[in-house]
């Protein structure tokens, strides 16, 4: 039977919520630490594939999955940090790229984990608890993954406040004066990097959730693009922001583009194109830019104690 239209809307919204996860990721690694990525895809599919042979072992609950899947894609970024982090920009970005390469080779090799280059299908519905039914219908999926998605991304905002933002934009401004004042910046760094895997791999979990079947090409290069695509649209330093722009580039490549068959690469860099130039913040600075300026005020210069306007005084002409 054909799926009505509030259906498949519940179901495409769903399914863009993992990549809003990893994109919040990129963004922590990005507009926070200031390390341009492309490898957090690596953690997502760690996330994936454990949520994935957890659910075909028999293990439904939801989380469980999620618990899991985060500590799947801390431990492997934690491991990736070890070595990424001793760089800094345009070389950072390209050992990220590596590592989303590697990733895509091993997820299609590793037959015995991954189903190789035929991914893995059949996997069962989560379940929120032991005794309730599985989630199988559209609506109950998105609201579940609507939840997650929204915990995780205002606990990531909590955790990186306050004194923790300040001392990481500190470390994104003037490193070796960070360095100088005592602050141990690659623990730091590593941290961050460790705790952004951890948010990847929920959004794994939500990508078997979601979907209920995964392929290479779900944790390949491609996907790496469309979340560091959906930060640039979003906004770097802006978590929400990044979700945003996650669903963003996904409404355009499949809500839009269903209308020009064949052109969402095409839509795809007009966005972005028009992201660069138009919105210079990404999604969270329009609102800025929106906003009528508000009139500076001048300070008003008393020139007599009794509170008198001061006079202007002529200049002597040379």
């Amino acid at each position: 039977m054909a799926l009505s239209a509030d259906a498949y809307l519940h179901a495409t919204a769903a399914r863009m919520l993992p990549l809003a996860l990893l994109a919040v990721s990129v963004a922590v690694v990005t507009g926070h630490a200031g390390l341009p990525t492309l490898g957090q895809v690596a953690p997502y599919a760690a996330g994936a594939y454990t949520t994935a042979r957890l659910a075909l072992a028999g293990v439904e609950q939801a989380a469980v999955h999620l618990l899991t899947a985060a500590v799947a894609g801390a431990v492997l970024a934690g491991l990736l940090g070890v070595v990424l982090i001793r760089y800094r920009g345009t070389v950072f970005l390209m050992l990220s790229l590596g590592v989303a390469e590697l990733t895509a080779i091993t997820a299609a090799q590793w037959r015995q984990v991954s189903g190789g280059t035929d991914g893995l299908a059949g996997i069962p519905a989560v379940r929120l608890a032991p005794g309730l039914p599985p989630l199988v219908a559209d609506r109950a999926v998105l609201l579940y993954a609507a939840a997650v998605a929204l915990c995780a991304t205002v606990g990531a905002v909590i955790l990186l406040g306050g004194e923790r933002r300040m001392l990481l934009s500190a470390v994104r401004g003037n490193e070796a004066r960070a360095r100088a004042s005592g602050h141990r910046v690659t623990a730091y760094l590593w941290a961050v990097h460790t705790g952004a895997g951890a948010i990847a791999g929920i959004g794994g979990a939500l990508l078997i959730h979601t979907h209920r079947w995964i392929t290479p090409a779900d944790v390949g290069f491609a996907t790496a693009a469309l979340a560091l695509l959906a930060v640039v649209i979003g906004g770097a330093a802006s978590l929400p922001g990044a979700a945003a722009g996650a669903i963003a580039v996904l409404a355009v490549r499949d809500v839009i583009a269903v209308w020009l068959p064949g052109h969402a690469p095409l839509l795809l860099g007009a966005l972005f194109v028009a992201a660069v130039y138009l919105l210079p913040g990404g999604l969270t600075a329009l609102s800025a830019r929106l906003r009528p300026p508000t009139p500076s005020r001048r300070p008003n210069h008393v020139a007599h104690a009794s509170g008198s306007p001061a006079r202007p005084t002529a200049r002597s002409t040379p």
